[in-house]
């Protein structure tokens, strides 16, 4: 460890935010302990780029301010990721870090670790090994490319170890940690428990009755093309009419929705003006929410839609049900242990799933193992071991 001086972290979109916040608190106390300096900087891509759903997440989680903002915005696969990998170059030259820090499988992951893999800068992948085996997804792409060039792959759960196994990488570049998104979870859900959003959206109070669904809806597959879209839909205006859905919509989507002229499936919620839910027949969309304020309404739902990854690891926890609007998962541990059902885009699947649910025909899941709030103090720890 006393040879290692800096350590680049890398985050990009939202849920590199919450990846990234347990393992900056870790360095942060085992700097601490360290006879040698240890320098961190943190370097946000810009990949999501709207500056206001940005800055909620870093208060919330109590981020540094990154270090560096590369400011790369929206663009094509191809355009973003080249841009990202000028910039982080540039940096990389700069700073000299003795090992960069990426999670995930965004564009900016899969980015940065190709520059530092060219100038041979160790790399430490968090979230390594996960794979729904569809190379359709572009995030199946940057997972197996990142998990190739890649020094340190910190898996979630075995299934992931396995799968790296397969495709050849060493058994000693393999640490089975738990699941870091985990940790930010369980540290944060007693505060979320403070948050009004329940109150401003005029939602039941009585915890005891969860009389609402929570949405998210963003993935490329279900959102840009129309007819799978309102296929969706379709099956959700159904699901309303027995309990009133919460849908806080990705800036994308929101786009996709008008392109399409698809806003008379929707009720528009406006938190500033004090609008509420309609709680009869409709799916009430709102602008996206803080990760406290959304941690605390997916706490409290009946269930949850979404073709999330990370929010079908988070149900799990949280003992919510999960339907999942995709026809595949990498996380097939949230299938095995979790709370998670695959439904698809399929109409019947959906409301047919939705309905087991309001007739109390719920799935009941377990903790995942080492599932525990304590993953990103056992990355560190191995990281000021090997380094």
């Amino acid at each position: 460890m006393r040879h290692l001086t800096k350590i680049v972290s890398v985050v990009g979109a939202r849920p590199n935010f919450m990846k990234i916040a347990p393992i900056i608190e870790q360095l942060k106390i085992k700097n601490k302990n360290l006879k040698a300096e240890l320098k961190h900087v943190l370097v946000h891509t810009g990949q999501h780029y709207d500056e206001e759903m940005s800055k909620s997440f870093f208060e919330d989680l109590n981020l540094p301010k990154p270090d560096i903002n590369l400011g790369v915005g929206s663009a094509s696969h191809a355009v973003q990721t080249a841009k990202i990998m000028i910039e982080f170059e540039k940096v990389c030259l700069r700073e000299r870090p003795d090992l960069i820090i990426v999670v995930g499988d965004v564009n900016s992951t899969i980015a940065c670790a190709l520059v530092a893999s060219k100038l041979g800068i160790k790399i430490a992948h968090i979230e390594a090994g996960l794979r729904s085996f569809d190379r359709a997804m572009p995030e199946e792409i940057n997972r197996v490319l990142t998990d190739a060039i890649s020094d340190y792959l910190f898996t979630t759960c075995e299934d992931a170890n396995e799968n790296l196994r397969k495709e050849g990488i060493p058994e000693e570049k393999i640490y089975f940690v738990g699941n870091v998104m985990i940790d930010t979870l369980l540290r944060y859900k007693e505060r979320a428990k403070k948050s009004k959003i329940l109150e401003k959206l005029g939602l039941n109070k009585d915890l005891q009755v969860r009389s609402y669904a929570l949405l998210t809806l963003h993935r490329p597959s279900n959102v840009d093309n129309r007819e799978t879209f309102i296929n969706i839909l379709k099956a959700l205006k159904n699901v309303s009419k027995k309990i009133p859905i919460i849908f806080p919509a990705h800036p994308r989507t929101q786009r996709q929705i008008k392109s399409f002229g698809l806003e008379k499936y929707f009720n528009f919620v406006n938190i500033e003006s004090n609008s509420c839910v309609n709680i009869e027949n409709s799916i009430n969309l709102l602008d996206p929410l803080s990760y406290l304020d959304f941690l605390n309404l997916m706490a409290n739902a009946k269930f949850v839609l979404t073709d999330s990854g990370g929010i079908q690891e988070e149900t799990t926890i949280l003992n919510i049900p999960c339907l999942t609007l995709r026809e595949n998962t990498e996380r097939p541990v949230t299938l095995k242990e979790g709370t998670n059902t695959i439904v698809g885009s399929n109409p019947e699947k959906i409301i047919s799933k939705s309905m087991d649910i309001l007739n109390g025909k719920k799935k009941i899941g377990r903790i995942p193992k080492l599932w525990d709030g304590k993953a990103a103090e056992r990355i560190i720890n191995i990281l000021i071991e090997k380094l």
